[in-house]
């Protein structure tokens, strides 16, 4: 069998169904876990590289405009000063890195505060930081900065939907809602700064990064250098958290290189939390108007989504705010449309789950809002709207369990489907309410190659530049390999994140386990085969389990089918034509308890109960981990989480963690996953669909809906902080 594979068509073989060793799908613990508990995982900064330089970057003070010089003799004669650096290869912004495109390059054109403009390289960081703060430029900044997207005309999407006569269905309607709501910017806050350590040896790049897209990455930092990709060499073993904010290559990863090359030594250069929050990466705030209508038996009529976001000049990443509301709900008079303003804040780009992050909540709240119109159980609106087909579309769903999902949770969670009215519960001064909402995610899939080699001990190793970004691929590559070619998990080595490998798909867009696991799986797939080959029997016969391949009448251990030479084979997946005939989507709902103050508008999360249908569960515990993140994320951006830039010169004001405020211990209570078992034959070759952005896809809303239920304050703007649950709360 061909190591190769274009899905054009539904894998309905269901191989992992029917293999002997046991592992898929269990909750295994990751490999890397002890080493990352014990602080001996390496990350990106941490490598002890002989002769390094450290490297500092100096940030524009203004928010448009021009750098007209740099005094570098102003910090040249500072103790352990090296070098300034502000070369024009240098990259003012981070860039999203899902499509390999060119940086922007030159810094000395300023198109936000906190732009990165030079790199001043000393022998120890505090010399090189001390230096930076010293370092005299001279600029010519412009007045006409406009930072917010409400003061300038945006830019229509070039598809919009638009179906029927939306209109004339509103005014026609039994029901009816027409809600703007708002949502605030994000964060993406990773643990591990962004950082690089580059390495120059006349001929080759080395660049030890935080990064999540090697295969993509790769790409830029040689257009960036001015370089074939032969001659870049990326590494990325261990990545603390990304989501999304290292997609692309950032700016300390160009200077640093540019630094190395220059100076014929290594550069470290690792970003301030501070500079990460300033200038990486955000998620663009909203603005959002949905019209819903129902006809008088709950069933929608109409169903206006539009949004407002925005970027900066000259960027292509638009929030895809109404991605999932394409195909979530029925109703047949349909816009939906969103519009970009272009101003002078940091780049917006990809935080978890682009899109449906802030566009999920937002739907799901004015759904809520409907069903107090209609006086129907949000579930019941919910299930009564369900497409059997795209909406716009009419493409088949590959699989689809919201129903399911739906009814799941709601058991779990004891949701009551009486008739619901604000204020019925009341503890003290807490008034307790109940929320729910649904949840969606498209899926998506990227090229992928992996080696698989069964070694002459009778192990076996993989090879990819897949990333681990803290998701557990090191986990699950060793478990769709071991169940395929009958390893234990302590049997399987996999290795990542360097650009020597197979190009993977990398971590992103919850694309990395159905992308690079299925690459994995073709591999073993045609390993078993020559397996099969050496031992004279025909695949489908044989059985796979504990190192040691049987038949009827005979057995083998792997180490000597393997013998004194290594057998390797490369698996190589890729999306073919099946989109064009199948609509691919995680679903999911989430139902959440609240308890709202009634004196100073302090909301607190008492329960929340998730249940989620992503195709193959490959393993139950980094896939219930990665769904408890979500839930906390959809906690943080419901009552906490929001970027505050100065309207004045569009710096940031919260530009680290104490004031950036994610969710703590005290803000999560416990949290319920359910894992809803399903097969998508559409999804991938091992029936998997991604996972790590579902969990944060809506949550906010059902939070939101339980504050109305609790006290009645139906708030159209996220966060909901206390001051503005104070604000709508209706008087006593």
């Amino acid at each position: 069998m061909s190591a190769h594979l274009k899905q054009d068509q539904p894998d309905d073989r269901n191989v992992l169904d029917s293999t002997a060793q046991g592992i898929i799908g269990e909750p295994l613990t990751r490999p890397d876990g002890l080493l990352k508990v014990t602080g001996t995982a390496t990350y990106s900064a941490e490598y002890d590289i002989e002769n390094c330089l450290e490297g500092v970057l100096v940030t524009a003070p203004f928010a448009k405009g021009t750098v007209t010089s740099i005094d570098e003799s102003s910090v040249t004669d500072m103790p352990g000063v090296i070098a300034v650096i502000s070369d024009q290869r240098m990259t003012p912004r981070a860039i999203q890195g899902t499509a390999g495109e060119a940086p922007i390059t030159g810094v000395c054109k300023v198109d936000y505060w906190g732009q990165p403009i030079a790199l001043v390289v000393a022998e120890t960081f505090e010399e090189a930081r001390n230096a930076a703060k010293h370092l005299v430029i001279e600029y010519d900044a412009d007045d006409d900065a406009v930072f917010d997207p409400q003061a300038v005309e945006p830019k229509p999407d070039d598809d919009p939907t638009r179906q029927g006569d939306l209109a004339s269905a509103m005014s026609d309607a039994a029901h009816s809602v027409d809600v703007e709501y708002d949502t605030e910017g994000h964060a993406s806050a990773a643990m591990e700064p962004h950082a690089a350590i580059a390495e120059w040896d006349g001929d080759t790049l080395t660049v030890h990064a935080s990064l999540q897209m090697l295969n993509y990455n790769i790409s830029e930092l040689a257009d960036a250098m001015e370089l074939e990709e032969s001659k870049v060499r990326l590494i990325a073993r261990y990545v603390g958290g990304g989501f999304g904010s290292k997609l692309g290559i950032s700016q300390e990863i160009v200077a640093g290189s540019v630094a190395a090359m220059e100076l014929g030594r290594p550069v470290r250069v690792v970003m301030s939390r501070q500079q990460v929050f300033q200038n990486v990466m955000r998620r663009s705030e909203t603005t959002q108007r949905l019209r819903l209508a129902v006809d008088s038996e709950g069933k929608l009529t109409a169903f206006g989504h539009e949004a407002l976001v925005s970027n900066l000049p000259e960027e292509d990443f638009v929030e895809p705010v109404l991605q999932s509301s394409h195909f979530l709900y029925a109703g047949e008079n349909r816009l939906l449309e969103s519009k970009t303003a272009r101003i002078h804040l940091m780049t917006a780009g990809s935080v978890r789950a682009p899109g449906e992050a802030v566009g999920m909540p937002v739907l799901e709240a004015a759904m809520d809002e409907l069903a107090n119109e209609v006086g129907i159980d949000p579930i019941k609106l919910r299930l009564n709207n369900i497409p059997e087909e795209h909406p716009a579309t009419g493409l088949p769903f590959g699989s689809h369990k919201l129903a399911e999902c739906l009814k799941q949770g709601a058991k779990a969670f004891g949701w009551d489907s009486g008739p619901r009215k604000p204020r019925q519960n009341r503890e003290g001064e807490w008034w307790i309410g109940t929320g729910m909402a649904s949840a969606a995610r498209v899926h998506n899939v990227g090229e992928a190659k992996a080696r698989v080699t069964l070694q002459p001990d009778g192990t076996a190793l993989i090879e990819t530049d897949m990333t681990d970004i803290g998701t557990g691929t090191y986990t699950i590559l060793g478990q769709i390999a071991g169940e395929m070619v009958g390893l234990p998990q302590d049997s399987v080595l996999t290795e990542l994140g360097d650009t020597r490998f197979p190009r993977g798909p990398g971590s992103g867009g919850s694309w990395g386990a159905a992308s690079a696991g299925s690459a994995v799986f073709l591999a073993c797939e045609a390993l078993r085969e020559e397996i099969a080959d050496k031992v004279g029997q025909p695949v489908d016969t044989l059985t796979f389990k504990d190192g040691v391949v049987s038949w009827d009448g005979g057995s083998s251990s792997l180490a000597d089918v393997a013998g004194d030479e290594a057998l390797a084979k490369e698996g190589h997946y890729e999306p073919g034509d099946i989109a064009e005939d199948y609509t691919a989507a995680s679903f999911g709902a989430f139902f959440t308890e609240v308890a709202v103050n009634r004196w100073t508008g302090e909301t607190r999360v008492r329960r929340m109960t998730g249940a989620f249908g992503f195709g193959r569960v490959l393993n139950a515990k980094t896939a219930r981990s990665q769904c408890l993140g979500g839930m906390v994320w959809c906690i943080g951006s419901a009552l906490t989480e929001s970027l505050l830039f100065d309207p004045t010169d569009g710096h940031l004001a919260n530009c680290d963690l104490a004031e950036y405020h994610v969710p703590v211990n005290r803000d999560v209570p416990e949290l319920e996953v359910i894992m809803v078992e399903e097969r998508d034959p559409v999804g991938s070759p091992i029936q998997a669909k991604g996972v790590g952005e579902l969990g944060m896809c809506g949550g906010a809303g059902a939070i939101g809906n339980a504050i109305y239920n609790a006290c009645g304050a139906r708030l159209r703007s996220f966060p909901m902080t206390p001051d503005k649950v104070l604000a709508a709360m209706p008087d006593d």
